[in-house]
């Protein structure tokens, strides 16, 4: 079967424009792939930070409380 030649253009341009659009499309992708590895490593650097214990062990155990009087005093 032969395709006529303003056929061919009319088909040749909209595959151009697609191409266009994919190509834009993954570069995009590519740079919100980028800025989320960024925030990720941010993230689990703050989450570090927050879970550092006062004296530098990561033991887990929470630092027992002493006794503070019951009134006389503001957070």
């Amino acid at each position: 079967m032969f395709i006529g030649r303003r056929k061919s253009r009319r088909l040749r341009k909209r595959f151009l424009w697609w191409d266009a659009i994919v190509t834009e499309f993954t570069s995009s992708m590519d740079d919100l792939r980028g800025e989320m590895e960024e925030l990720r490593a941010l993230v689990n650097t703050l989450l570090t930070i927050i879970m550092e214990e006062a004296d530098g062990v990561h033991s887990g155990a929470a630092q027992p409380q002493t006794p503070l009087p019951k009134s006389g005093y503001s957070m």
